[in-house]
């Protein structure tokens, strides 16, 4: 078996608050014996306004926030999962939002720019993330020590043809920031789904409260086995949620309900 750890935070603008915030979860993670480490969307900062991501953009490969991840994966000797963070983008005025993965010497061995740009609008809020973010075009997996991992975020959710093209995972991860709105009818159901389809363990971390901005998420992260059943969840506010992923289990569930060899399409 292999431990894992998602960590929700109630992320602030201010990046120098929300390493020391990061750093005490993910330590915290490390010392309940997690393996892989996963971060929330956007747990570098969530301002005020889209001009705060240009800001706060890093260069692929060097930066505070890069150097920060790293660091802390070298020293608990986990991989960790960094959520997603700004990188400049070849765009004038736009940034990536980017997911990193460390492996446990601290090396950078993937990265997943994401692809789908959430737009949403009612009288009361309004999102529309292709106004300051470049889409990405590259579906990423890497292989853990355990197996191979899909990596995807927050608004790929809704879109399954993305978790199809990963091919057979062993564990899929969803950092997320989903609104408040949408997460309390659409966040579970979506992500059992996606375990279900793909027959594996999907471990989700989120943004999970109310912001010093104003902004509410939905918080619930959370861990689903690949028969649908949710394993851990924390409903709001700061925390970590662990488990174990057990191998023989999705290898029976597999071998009981052979669907992924059942395809056609």
């Amino acid at each position: 078996m292999t431990k894992v750890a998602a960590i929700q935070m109630v992320s602030t603008p201010v990046i120098e608050e929300n390493i020391k915030t990061a750093r005490r979860l993910i330590d915290e993670a490390a010392g309940k014996g997690a393996d892989l480490v996963l971060l929330p969307e956007y747990w570098p900062s969530i301002g005020h306004s889209d001009s705060e991501r240009l800001q706060h953009a890093e260069v692929f490969g060097s930066g505070l926030i890069q150097d920060f991840m790293a660091e802390v994966a070298q020293k608990n000797k986990i991989w960790l999962i960094g959520g997603t963070l700004s990188l400049v983008s070849p765009e004038p005025e736009k940034v990536l939002n980017s997911s990193l993965v460390y492996d446990a010497n601290g090396k950078n061995v993937a990265r997943y720019d994401k692809i789908h740009l959430f737009g949403f609008s009612t009288e009361r809020e309004s999102y529309d993330e292709s106004l300051a973010i470049s889409g990405g075009d590259e579906v990423v997996t890497f292989d853990a020590p355990f197996g191979k991992v899909g990596l995807s975020v927050c608004y790929d959710l809704r879109f399954p043809e993305l978790y199809r093209a990963f091919g057979e995972c062993a564990l899929i991860v969803v950092p997320a920031a989903f609104t408040y709105t949408t997460g309390k009818v659409h966040w579970e159901i979506l992500l059992r789904a996606r375990a279900i389809e793909n027959q594996a363990y999907v471990l989700a971390a989120a943004q999970g409260g109310r912001h010093v901005t104003g902004r509410r998420t939905w918080g619930h992260t959370i861990l689903i086995d690949p028969w649908g059943e949710v394993k851990a969840v924390l409903p709001e506010g700061e925390g970590v949620v662990t488990g174990e992923l057990d191998f023989d289990w999705l290898a029976l569930i597999r071998e009981k309900l052979p669907a992924l060899k059942h395809r056609k399409l």
